[in-house]
């Protein structure tokens, strides 16, 4: 596979595995001391990372569970934050400066603060309450967050099955290989079909939401410099609709929760006006190993495996490297 560093990823992702003891523990420990409110905060993609479990416990749960981009949690404030409630931080470096501001600003309010990242000697590491470390740019951070938010509906009577899937994922990393491989000739043919479009329309429901806003701003826009529109398969009759055009490339991210009839209707509408529609749908990947009832919670990881291997072959078709930067970190703002 086009740079793909089997050992590496392996290790990587068995890293995140590898938390679920400390998870859980402190998971146990938050519950039984009793806290009112939680916050999953983040900054570009660790924040669209955050709604898919935002969106798990909006359905499953009648606690206050939500996602909050750090920048604006600082400026705005939160009335029901304070000191009983958690606070989940997400950062592959642990040196987001929004996402330290916004842990500054939780503690400095009483709250209980947590950092998944994969450096301990990280500022954000080094700052928050409690830090939960994988092997360094071990991303994405789906793997932890299931453990946490399904230990903590578990313990509330809320997810019946969460002690089968916690240990069905111990053997994500494999999984995940399955699904890189099978991703691969799929990822670099969409790249060579689309070497030279300069836009496109990107559209996802239900927890695959969080992933399509990901993979638009952070991947093609931040990291290929193309420009896209992005829509919730919901919301895509009530106005974004009408930028449809016979070539327009629409990319379709589809899951298996209860929100697949949603983007079913958007793709076919899609299919109607633009002769290049192209659909990653979870379905199309075994996962063996993994129940029938848990492979919705999974599409965010699934889908993000699947399409880390496009991005690679987009990088190669259009000679744009992942890791060039015009404006991100390199100047002031």
């Amino acid at each position: 596979m086009l740079r793909f560093n089997e050992p590496e990823f392996l290790s990587r992702t068995a890293s995140a595995a590898a938390l679920r003891p400390q998870i859980e523990e402190l998971v146990d420990r938050l519950v039984d001391e009793g806290f009112d409110n939680l916050l999953l905060v983040g900054a570009g993609g660790t924040y669209a990372q955050m709604w898919p479990y935002e969106h798990l416990a909006r359905r499953s749960s009648t606690f206050d569970v939500r996602a909050a981009i750090a920048a604006e949690l600082v400026v705005s404030g939160d009335a029901r934050l304070g000191e009983r409630s958690v606070v989940v931080f997400t950062s592959v470096s642990g040196t987001t400066e929004d996402s330290i501001r916004a842990i500054e600003y939780c503690k400095a309010r009483g709250a209980y603060t947590i950092g998944f990242t994969g450096y301990p000697d990280s500022p954000i590491a080094k700052l928050v309450d409690a830090a939960l470390v994988t092997e360094p740019e071990t991303w994405p951070f789906d793997v932890q967050m299931l453990f946490f938010m399904g230990r903590l509906l578990s313990r509330r009577g809320e997810f019946d099955g969460y002690d089968k899937l916690a240990d069905e994922l111990a053997d994500i990393p494999r999984i995940l290989v399955d699904v890189a491989k099978q991703a691969e000739p799929v990822a670099a043919a969409f790249a060579e079909a689309h070497r030279d479009n300069d836009y496109h329309f990107l559209i996802g429901g239900g927890n695959l939401w969080g992933f399509t806003y990901l993979y638009s701003m952070c991947i093609l826009e931040e990291m290929q410099w193309l420009r896209t529109t992005r829509v919730h398969s919901a919301e895509f009759f009530h106005g974004s609709l009408e930028l449809l055009e016979e070539d327009t490339s629409v990319v379709i991210f589809q899951g298996e929760d209860e929100t697949r009839a949603l983007t079913d209707r958007a793709e076919a509408f899609a299919k109607r006006v633009s002769k290049d529609v192209t659909v990653f749908d979870t379905r199309d990947y075994p996962l063996d190993g993994i129940s029938p009832e848990f492979r919705g919670l999974l599409s965010p990881l699934v889908l993000d495996t699947v399409l880390s291997r496009v991005s690679k072959h987009l990088e190669r078709v259009r000679d744009h490297s992942l890791d060039l930067r015009r404006y991100y970190r390199v100047m002031d703002y």
